[in-house]
């Protein structure tokens, strides 16, 4: 989180203030990311990712994982938090739930989204800039040659898993981020994000998404699944009307919805 946000209950959640090294005066109470050995002043860039490498370097728990002040895994109760008063958090899944995920998965992952219309590398390129996926593409190729049939198969798929939200036990989440870290750094250094305006300056972040599909897929990680759960209201008119816009029309995106 980079702003005050509610918190779901249960010893499953740790608060971590993202770019706290850029503004470290917004969220004093909870865990920061700039301790230890970090990239905090990257967040700008990476967004969660700098929670993501806090983990990886300083917390040796035996599972770890990343979820979002508005995003969070759900239960896989239909009826839960579905009341006439319910709350979005009241869908969260809990500890109890979780732990019960846990025995059966060492690796957890939300659900798929579909795009329908679009495949994933055209999504990107008709909403996002074009030489981002494309220098990702060549690093890829670069330092990780074994992964590019996965890759390739991602970008013509039309639907994919988001967020850069998971849950991994220890052995599997250090194995991700030691081969995650380096290519990003590699990609932002061949493409500045600092080029961009602060909206599109985050695609380092929107590139792992991406890279956790590949490196799930070419490793042939066993997962479960869990629904996800937006604790915010969304305007689906403007992010649809938005979605069809780039497609037809070329209108990138501008920000968030």
């Amino acid at each position: 989180m980079h702003k005050p946000a509610p918190i779901p209950h249960g010893r499953t959640y740790l608060p971590i203030h993202v770019g706290a090294a850029i503004h470290p005066d917004v969220l004093t109470e909870i865990q920061q990311d700039n301790t230890g050995d970090n990239i905090s002043e990257l967040n700008p860039y990476y967004c969660e990712l700098t929670a993501l490498y806090w983990l990886w370097k300083n917390n040796d728990s035996d599972y770890k994982g990343l979820v979002h002040y508005r995003r969070l895994f759900a239960t896989r109760s239909f009826f839960k938090g579905r009341g006439r008063h319910g709350d979005r958090l009241d869908r969260v899944i809990d500890d109890a739930e979780l732990a019960q995920m846990l025995d059966k998965h060492s690796v957890i992952m939300p659900t798929k989204r579909y795009y329908v219309i679009e495949t994933i590398h055209s999504h990107y390129v008709h909403t996002m800039y074009a030489e981002q996926v494309e220098v990702a593409e060549t690093v890829l190729e670069h330092m990780a040659p074994q992964y590019m049939p996965e890759w390739k198969r991602l970008m013509k798929r039309r639907s994919s898993r988001f967020f850069n939200m998971m849950i991994m036990d220890r052995e599997h989440f250090d194995a991700y981020c030691a081969w995650l870290f380096p290519i990003l750094t590699e990609i932002a250094r061949r493409l500045p994000p600092d080029q961009y305006e602060a909206f599109h300056a985050r695609y380092p972040g929107r590139i792992s998404e991406m890279l956790l599909n590949v490196w799930i897929d070419h490793n042939n990680i066993k997962f479960g699944e869990l629904p996800t759960v937006y604790t915010e209201s969304i305007n689906w008119w403007k992010k649809g009307t938005s979605f069809l816009k780039a497609k037809f029309l070329k209108k990138r995106y501008t920000g968030s919805f």
